[in-house]
């Protein structure tokens, strides 16, 4: 089968396209033809090396799919053909994959594969962030940096799916569109956005921070908190781990909330399915539409992980498989 191979830990230009043995599997995974796998950063640092969890080399990356199952094990209720989302966690830069039945999940006919592709590891690392750890209610107000990105077009749109007001951050105003287009009441941009938000919520701050970027962004979204406002870290695309004084938390009573979805559902697998149903009924009434960015065939992985690692994406960056 066509895939693609982390060969050598040199960045994104060094990965391979390769032909390579279907995956062997046992009875108790589900085997997937993939159609359209999705780009995450995870995949920008594994090519480098640097993501906390270590493969062997050769490896081929890929955290999530879309596809049309070949099999899947008699007790998973899953049938041969049906259209899924799965999250093998790796190996999706491929023609075929294998997952556990936990981690497949079923597509509503109103979902196309490009769609799919783009929800697990986005779109359920904010359910968890904002449903399970930062608790949104509706009314609140939610932050949300790098909202052009795949992480913030995702949190975006979940976010005002569950009736909160969303304020979009972007780094320049090429990317504004695409977040209006995630469904962001207000979107302003990064240079000096704690003054824009205290005029946009009179003074009183935001409810929630959604941060994947990290660094020099911390500061200022502690001080966009409203009282007993929280801060969700998601990543640190910025590069540099922010630092943070202690006792800048008591002043409003704030929180800051690491979200770790993979550690949590590692420990509790059957967690990805509650998930999964509860984003289902906003799938079926159209209220969440992923923002498709770029699109790349397999072949030009590379291309397609630059796009991240250089912040150039606006939307979700997908590869074509087939």
């Amino acid at each position: 089968m066509r895939a693609i191979h982390i060969t050598s830990l040199k960045g994104p230009l060094a990965i391979e396209a390769v032909e390579v043995d279907e995956p062997a599997v046992g009875a108790e995974s589900v085997v997937i033809d993939v159609h359209v796998a999705g780009v995450t950063f995870p995949e920008v640092s594994q090519s480098r090396g640097e993501y906390h969890l270590q493969r062997t080399l050769p490896f081929i990356p890929g955290t999530e799919v879309a596809g049309t199952v070949r099999s899947a094990p008699s007790d998973s209720g899953l049938t041969t053909g049906q259209r899924v989302a799965a999250f093998p966690g790796t190996g999706g830069y491929a023609e075929t994959v294998a997952a556990p039945p936990t981690a497949v999940f079923p597509l509503p006919d109103n979902v196309s594969f490009h769609a799919g592709a783009a929800l697990p590891m986005n779109y359920l690392t904010m359910h968890f962030g904002l449903v399970r750890r930062a608790q949104l209610k509706a009314g609140d107000t939610v932050l949300v940096h790098g909202a052009a990105g795949g992480v913030g077009t995702a949190a975006v749109q979940l976010a005002a799916a569950l009736d909160a007001r969303v304020i979009a951050v972007v780094s320049e105003p090429a990317k504004i569109d695409t977040a209006k287009a995630a469904g962001a009441d207000e979107v302003i941009l990064a240079d000096a956005f704690e003054d824009t938000v205290q005029e946009l919520t009179g003074d009183r701050g935001v409810d929630i921070v959604v941060d994947p970027v990290g660094a020099d962004r911390v500061v200022g979204s502690l001080r966009s908190l409203a009282r007993e406002g929280r801060l969700l870290v998601i990543g640190s695309t910025g590069g540099d781990i922010a630092q943070i004084k202690i006792d800048t938390l008591m002043y409003n009573n704030l929180s800051v909330s690491g979200v770790g979805w993979g550690a949590f559902w590692r420990e509790q697998p059957s967690y990805l399915q509650e998930q999964w149903a509860g984003l289902l009924p906003l799938l079926q009434a159209g209220e969440l539409q992923p923002v498709i960015g770029r699109r790349f065939p397999l072949e030009q992985a590379s291309q397609a992980l630059l796009e991240l690692d250089q912040r150039r994406a606006q939307g979700k960056v997908l590869l074509d498989v087939r």
